[in-house]
């Protein structure tokens, strides 16, 4: 009977002592609202009213205190981290405002040429150029024409200039020969009138 009866002692104390260790580690950890919910639930009743342990109030008053520096900790952590990323994100959105700009004036610069210090759209650029080749084209093509026309008419000229002078020549010759015989019935008169 002894035996039996330091067996529920200690049996009391061991299951005692581990029930409130139990008690202690889920007061102690475990959210704010299992907190309260354990507390509503161990509680004794009295009446319409629940009868709290003060430990346990205290306790639950510190863990919920804790609880909300923890989270308004948490909270200015996070206000740091959205600052940061908005002006993470403010300096994004300018480098790409300053990058599109530069990219719309490469776009620009792209598609215009300067020619003689005056800027010209490609279009214009490639009409103007397209243009002078076209005249560029037709002059020579004029000048191909009229240096053949010109080389045509040298040629005739050049026949004409050989047959005036062959005519010439032909004439010279006719009249040498008319002159030597003109000369011939002159000496020939003048040394019959001498002989005379």
């Amino acid at each position: 009977m002894r035996k039996i009866a330091i067996l529920v002692i200690v049996l009391l104390t061991v299951s005692t002592n581990g029930f409130s260790q139990f008690q202690r580690k889920f007061i102690d950890t475990g959210s704010v609202k299992n907190q309260f919910d354990y507390l509503i639930n161990k509680s004794n009743r009295y009446e319409d009213y629940k009868v709290v342990k003060i430990y346990w109030l205290q306790k639950l008053k510190t863990n919920t205190l804790r609880t909300i520096d923890d989270l308004n900790n948490e909270i200015s952590k996070n206000k740091e981290t959205i600052n940061a990323q908005n002006k993470t994100i403010e300096n994004l959105n300018a480098e790409v405002s300053n990058l599109k700009n530069t990219i719309e004036n490469l776009n620009n610069e792209k598609e215009r040429i300067s020619l003689l210090g005056i800027h010209l759209k490609k279009g214009t650029f490639k009409t103007i150029l397209y243009l002078i080749i076209v005249v560029l084209a037709a002059l020579l093509a004029l000048f191909i024409f009229k240096f053949n026309q010109s080389n045509i008419i040298t040629k005739q000229v050049k026949v004409r200039l050989q047959e005036t002078e062959d005519e010439f020549d032909a004439h010279r010759k006719r009249a040498l020969e008319r002159e030597q015989k003109v000369m011939r019935k002159l000496q020939d008169e003048i040394n019959k009138r001498k002989d005379k």
